[in-house]
């Protein structure tokens, strides 16, 4: 198979295909991809033509190209992702280099109205109404991608852009490590090491499958056990001590969203 250039832009198939809402599939692709760059699209569609497949379009190429090397094989809900680079550039990388072209519009279908067609006797054949249903479905597609694809070129120029929010549901997406500062926010009081780290300040959306594949990247992940009623903390077990901590270290400050960094701790004995 010929090589692909670098490219901003990895293609993932051999998805697994049981996550079935969208907004979930792009949530956990930015939960484990985030770490190498900022991350300015992720396109996942669940149509069929699409399935199983995403793109993750980076800022920066040396981010892609670390996300390609790391993450080549990585078991997604238990399927190995195949990585590769995208063969031609995305929308929004073209239209930062100054090298967008404007894709020629395709001409919308004439339709002939039941009785003027003298081939069909006036009645639309079963083909042709298939057709015309087909391409329109495709033109809404089309459209509903570029209005994403302009937003998106939108937040990714904002100052303060750590990651597109669109992804993530409002606010969701910054995505970067950040440590607490003197006047951040208040300390977790430290307990002795711990194979259970405890997780707190979550916000709202948080779900178990988020938390699995933020954590999954780590060697040594066993679980994660949310708590009824409570949204707003969580316990992640490891297989020992040093990996719970290596996780810890890596993750604390992580913004799921602009308004809660998490806060981890060694749960207590």
């Amino acid at each position: 198979m010929m090589d692909i250039r670098p490219n901003n832009t990895i293609y993932i198939n051999n998805l697994n295909e049981k996550v079935k809402k969208e907004v979930d599939l792009k949530k956990s692709l930015y939960a484990i991809f985030s770490q190498f760059g900022q991350i300015l699209d992720i396109v996942a569609m669940k149509t069929l033509k699409m399935r199983g497949q995403a793109f993750v379009i980076f800022k920066e190429i040396t981010s892609s190209t670390n996300a390609l090397r790391s993450m080549q094989g990585f078991p997604f809900y238990d399927k190995p992702m195949r990585i590769q680079y995208c063969k031609t550039d995305s929308d929004i990388i073209a239209k930062m280099k100054g090298t967008f072209q404007e894709r020629p519009k395709r001409r919308r279908p004439v339709v002939i109205p039941a009785g003027d067609d003298p081939a069909t006797n006036g009645t639309p054949t079963t083909g042709d109404t298939k057709k015309a249903k087909r391409k329109a479905a495709k033109e809404q597609a089309r459209q509903q991608l570029q209005l994403q694809g302009a937003a998106n070129v939108a937040a990714a120029a904002a100052p303060a852009a750590g990651g597109p929010a669109s992804l993530m549901g409002a606010g969701f997406g910054q995505g970067v490590p950040v440590q607490p500062g003197p006047g951040g926010m208040s300390a977790v009081p430290e307990q002795p090491p711990n194979q259970i780290l405890f997780l707190t300040n979550l916000p709202d959306e948080t779900n178990e499958m988020m938390l699995s594949m933020l954590f999954n990247q780590f060697p040594g992940f066993k679980e994660v056990r949310l708590v009824p009623n409570r949204h707003d903390i969580a316990f992640v077990e490891f297989e020992n001590e040093m990996q719970s901590a290596a996780a810890k270290d890596a993750l604390q400050g992580f913004k799921i969203t602009p308004s809660h960094a998490m806060k981890i701790s060694f749960a207590k004995k």
